[in-house]
């Protein structure tokens, strides 16, 4: 058996924690020694923060009543010798809850009215409205207080069925999914729309995030959740209940809300809860074992998921075992193979793009940074070339060079009103492609599709402009990649020309590359496609839930653009960083020169000296050389959590 998911996740801290101390040193040794230019500083604050602020969300989604709170008590609280998510009998969590951690915000639980829902803002939007959310501070060392406090998490009210409409839990052609009125013919709703848990857990402290869904009414109500936070989870596991198997609600969640794309299907597992409940005295050991099995064989072909990404479990056994120290009882409840998966599946998954991120940016930082390096070894070779030409030279020789080097300085720097409209020109290209792919632009490129789906009624026609709309976001990034390549093939003249003017290195990096956005475009238009179907017709007739979705939709293209618009930023940075770096170094080079030449007329051994020190300052290059090769791979080479755990026989996903 391999290492929990607890220790997985501790170790995948420390191995961030480590990429971020060495990363730290670099950055101070390439400050020191002056080899920190623009594009440079950019790309290592970018991997820096990519690294520390990582953050691997786990999505708990299921039905009512399947035991999902008890599962996240099992396996990431059990060290509080008690429940602190609320997992009684009945309904528990009756609002989305996310369990993380702010070091800059006290330990606490903020609640959001489901008031709220009769306004349009996004949940996005509500988040940076604090006045709005009652706040309950939480005592991290007293579990009991925090148990209490969660317990609002449950909270529900009753209301009429007016209401209920207008906060979007009651349907009057979707009769299934209402709930139950009662007597008086109120209906229970929950108390809070949205609830935040900020506390110093040490998974959550090293960027895990929880989030714990309600059931079907209440996910489907809120068009964010279901289309931005659990898409985007790093993984998501959906519960389903033993004595059960799949029902129609769990099958109906699946289909609308988790079934993805095939390549996408190992950030899924799909947990058989209660497994306990078919611990009959009566059968055997082995008829138990076999109901179990061909309930994970029923359950993977109806939810069309590879047999082994089916786990059976009994988290609240798992959660005494754990408490109790009852090796037997934890084993049997199979809650430490689920714990191997999500192992397996999340981490594995996050280091390895978290690896390919470091080796690109360290790669990029190699070549930047040997590109300075190589401009100061090739301006101390003219020197060096130059000063050897004055051996055995007259005065008049030495001033006359002293005038030539002048001249070329004073000629250098009227040039540079060239350079100067060169960059004006890259500016506004860039400017225009940043405004293709600013928030005005989307809005725009979204109106027809807002339109439509605000109208009143059925809303005939929506998936053929939802298709044209996606389209369209397509030929932006197109147009963005075509501008890039535009502004890439200008920078290749104006450098081919300046470098042949002034003998400068100049290169063009090559054009970014906006291909994975697209995908990504790709990704969000299917699991979008799935609300304008015939199944949600009826929901989409609610202009209150057409307008969240419009909304869920474009803050999350909004991220694809802004994306795209940051590489672009950081490609343009790269290229200009090169021509400051050479204007600088040519700066410096004309100082040196006019100053050794000085230092030669004033005495004779001048000259001797400085070649010295030139051929010492050439030693030095070859020494940050090595010293920048040793850095970095130390970054690329920082032991994988396999390696951490050579006993594991888990592989990165």
């Amino acid at each position: 058996m391999g290492p929990s998911f607890n220790e997985q996740f501790d170790q995948h801290g420390a191995w961030r924690r480590e990429f971020a101390q060495q990363l730290k040193r670099l950055a101070e040794w390439m400050s020191s020694h002056e080899l920190m230019d623009a594009a440079v500083h950019e790309r290592l604050h970018r991997l820096e923060e990519q690294v520390r602020s990582d953050k691997v969300m786990v999505a708990f989604v299921a039905e009512f009543s399947r035991g999902k709170s008890e599962l996240i008590n099992a396996i990431f609280f059990a060290d509080y010798g008690r429940r602190i998510m609320p997992a009684s009998a009945g309904r528990t969590t009756m609002c989305p809850t996310e369990l993380g951690y702010d070091a800059s915000l006290a330990p606490s639980l903020r609640l959001l009215p489901i008031e709220t829902r009769l306004q349009m803002q996004s949940l996005a939007e509500w988040r940076v409205k604090t006045e709005r959310w009652q706040e309950i501070p939480l005592d991290v060392g007293n579990a009991d207080q925090i148990a209490k406090a969660l317990e609002k998490v449950a909270e529900v009210r009753k209301v009429s069925l007016e209401n209920a409409r207008a906060l979007g839990f009651w349907h009057d052609d979707l009769t299934d999914e209402n709930p139950v009125p009662d007597a008086q013919g109120l209906v229970e709703v929950p108390m809070w729309r949205h609830a935040l848990i900020n506390i110093p857990h040490p998974l959550l402290k090293q960027g895990l995030v929880i989030l714990d869904t309600p059931g079907l009414n209440a996910v489907g109500a809120e068009p964010e959740l279901t289309v931005n936070l659990i898409p985007q989870a790093h993984a998501v596991v959906f519960i389903l209940s033993a004595d059960t198997g799949v029902t129609r609600s769990d099958l109906s969640i699946w289909r609308e809300h988790l079934a993805i794309s095939a390549d996408s299907m190992d950030a899924r597992l799909v947990v058989l809860n209660k497994i306990d409940t078919l611990w009959d005295t009566l059968n055997s050991a082995e008829q138990v074992q076999a109901q179990m099995e061909r309930q994970c064989r029923t359950s993977a072909e109806m939810l069309g998921v590879p047999l082994d990404r089916v786990v059976p479990v009994s988290a609240q056994k798992g959660l005494v075992a754990k408490i109790t120290a009852d090796d037997l009882l934890l084993e049997t409840s199979g809650l430490p193979v689920l714990e191997e998966a999500l192992a397996k599946g999340i981490m594995g998954r996050r280091q390895s793009i978290l690896r390919a991120a470091v080796a690109n940016g360290v790669a990029s930082l190699r070549t930047e940074t040997s590109r300075v390096i190589n401009i100061r070894r090739r301006d101390l070779d003219d020197q060096m070339a130059e000063l050897r030409s004055l051996r055995g030279k007259n005065a008049s020789v030495i001033e006359s060079m002293r005038h030539r080097i002048e001249q070329e300085q004073r000629e250098f720097d009227l040039s540079t009103s060239k350079i100067q409209a060169v960059r004006a020109v890259h500016l506004k290209l860039l400017r225009d492609v940043f405004q293709q792919l600013g928030a005005k632009a989307l809005k725009a490129e979204l109106a027809e599709l807002a339109q439509t789906l605000q109208q009143k009624g059925l809303k005939l026609g929506v998936k053929k402009i939802y298709l044209q709309t996606f389209d369209k976001l397509r030929g932006t990034l197109d147009k963005a990649q075509a501008s890039g390549t535009e502004i890439q093939a200008m920078l290749g003249g104006t450098f081919r020309q300046l470098n042949a003017e002034f003998g400068f290195s100049l290169q063009v990096p090559s054009p970014p590359q906006l291909e994975h956005f697209t995908h990504d475009l790709n990704q969000i238009e299917q699991s979008h496609l799935q609300y304008l179907g015939v199944g949600n017709a009826l929901k989409l007739a609610q202009p209150e839930f057409a307008e969240r979705l419009v909304r869920a939709l474009a803050m999350r293209l909004r991220t694809v653009y802004e994306s795209a618009a940051n590489d672009l930023e950081l490609w343009s940075k790269s290229a200009t960083a090169q021509l400051d770096a050479q204007l600088r170094e040519r700066r410096r080079s004309f100082a040196r020169r006019i100053e050794a030449v000085d230092r030669i007329q004033q005495a004779a051994s001048g000259l001797v000296e400085r070649i010295a020190e030139i051929e010492a300052s050439e030693d030095e290059l070859v020494q940050l050389e090595h010293r920048l090769q040793e850095l970095t791979s130390q970054l690329v080479a920082l032991p994988s959590l396999d390696a951490m755990n050579p006993d594991s026989h888990l592989v990165s996903a």
